[in-house]
């Protein structure tokens, strides 16, 4: 007779370890992974003595499910999940809820939701954060999709989640594919948080000279304040590994190329798509693809190498770039939940900004003292556009903005890249400035174009009769 409650199918690491999270809170859970060996030595070296069963073939395991059936999807996203699905429809029935907990694309969760729906099927869409421990321990987790089947999963769920003062790190986000787009976004402001701070490691290590033992300390007494964040509490944690074989900084041996798996770049196309800007974003991405090019870099390293000029900030340099970097990681996070704010009218998710906020607290990679900023401002402010307009935010902008320009001004002039720095001080004065130069720009496209523009004078739509160019010049 079927005794699980819930079947999950995909043993690679994070499927193994949710599972056992599962199983450790008393819930029997049925297990299917493509290739058999690797389910056979889970149950054997893992699964041991828990309510863990295995089918060897997907319709084994689905006789091992209750009715009706509860079944998530830990399996790489894209085709991958489409061919499950597609080896699954012989053996579900109406009724029976399928939810991929994967880093699914939203489209994707949007169309197979559609697919499955008119089979009778229910389908979330889960986004899940915490890497590998997270899922043991706990991690954040966003489910959305077809409301219906999030009651069958809450139980499950509220108690494998990561947990806060304020909660377990779950809840219910919106329909379609509301659940990945949020954790799609989260990883897009991963993305932009970890190129800030390695940015600030960059700085702090050329103009300041400190070696990687002293950047630790540095980093560990960030995550004492504002900075406080698993992000922080890591940097200083790996900056004072040392090498086993070379007794060297590890940090300092690791090649200089960051991979990526391209949910950073979903983002900043799905922004671009929206019109809405999200450069920091943007510039953690392309950072990491100018990473990729080391042959490149090492010769023009050789063609445009200059001599550091000495430091100007005689110890006050690490205090400096604590406050550059707080601002930076404002103006990012201001981005992204103005990005989730434009996803939520477009895509009628319905999004809570605040509760996003709380489920973020922790568990997840991106989880900070800053978290609680951001919560708070929008539960004050429901109608908030921005998050740079909220008074605690607006306040520590205006108090630290000169030193926040000191230190990037600083890294130019000693040649340190700082994209990301840049582009978030940049969205900054751009959305401060109440006047900006795009009216050139209409100028412009009307000039060659035709395209028209409107007036800050009256209403209503204008062309101009341009002079023509220059004798010998001729209009693109």
């Amino acid at each position: 007779m079927p005794s699980c409650e819930v079947g999950l199918i995909g043993l690679a690491v994070m499927g193994q370890n949710l599972v056992l999270n599962m199983a450790g809170h008393k819930f029997r859970v049925a297990v299917f992974n493509r290739t058999t060996e690797t389910a056979r030595k889970f149950m054997r070296e893992r699964a041991y003595g828990l309510p863990i069963e295995m089918g060897e073939t997907l319709a084994e395991f689905a006789a091992l499910l209750k009715k009706p059936r509860n079944i998530l999807l830990m399996v790489k996203a894209g085709k991958p999940v489409d061919d499950m699905i597609e080896q699954l429809l012989p053996i579900v029935e109406p009724g029976d809820l399928i939810a991929d907990c994967g880093n699914s694309f939203f489209k994707d969760t949007e169309r197979r939701a559609g697919e499955l729906g008119s089979r009778g099927l229910l389908y979330m869409g889960v986004g899940v954060s915490g890497g590998e421990e997270g899922a043991l321990k706990g991690p954040s987790i966003m489910p959305g999709g077809m409301p219906e089947g999030w009651p069958r999963l809450l139980p499950v769920f509220k108690a494998v989640a990561a947990g806060t003062k304020d909660g377990p790190c779950v809840s219910y986000i919106g329909p379609g594919g509301a659940g990945h787009y949020v954790k799609m976004a989260h990883n897009g402001l991963e993305y932009g948080d970890m190129e800030l701070i390695a940015e600030s490691y960059d700085i702090l290590k050329e103009i300041g000279g400190w070696d990687s033992d002293a950047l630790s300390r540095i980093f560990s007494r960030y995550n004492q304040g504002a900075l406080n964040s698993y992000l922080i509490e890591i940097t200083s944690i790996l900056l004072k590994e040392k090498d086993p074989e070379t007794k060297k900084s590890l940090v300092e041996i690791i090649l200089d190329q960051a991979g990526q798996k391209g949910t950073g770049l979903w983002v900043s196309a799905n922004a671009l798509e929206l019109g809405e800007p999200a450069p920091t974003i943007s510039a953690a991405v392309e950072a990491r693809n100018l990473s990729a090019k080391k042959s490149e870099r090492l010769e023009a390293e050789k063609i445009f190498a200059s001599k550091r000029r000495a430091p100007e900030f005689a110890g006050k340099l690490a205090a400096a770039v604590e406050k550059a970097l707080y601002l930076s990681r404002l103006s990012l996070y201001s981005q992204g939940m103005s990005l989730l704010r434009r996803a939520s009218e477009e895509y009628n998710y319905n999004l809570n900004l605040p509760e996003l906020a709380r489920v973020w607290k922790g568990g997840c990679i991106i989880r900070s003292a800053l978290l609680d900023v951001i919560r708070r401002s929008f539960a004050q402010n429901p109608g908030l556009k921005n998050l740079l307009l909220a008074p605690q935010v607006a306040g520590a902008m205006k108090k630290n903005q000169e030193v926040w320009r000191k230190v990037l001004q600083a890294a130019i002039a000693r040649g340190i890249p700082c994209p990301a720095h840049l582009s978030a001080l940049s969205y900054f004065d751009g959305y401060r400035k109440g006047r900006l130069p795009a009216n050139l720009i209409q100028a412009q496209r009307d000039y060659f174009g035709a395209h028209s523009f409107e007036r800050s004078d009256k209403p209503g739509s204008f062309h101009h009769r341009w002079p023509s160019a220059p004798e010998g010049k001729k209009k693109n």
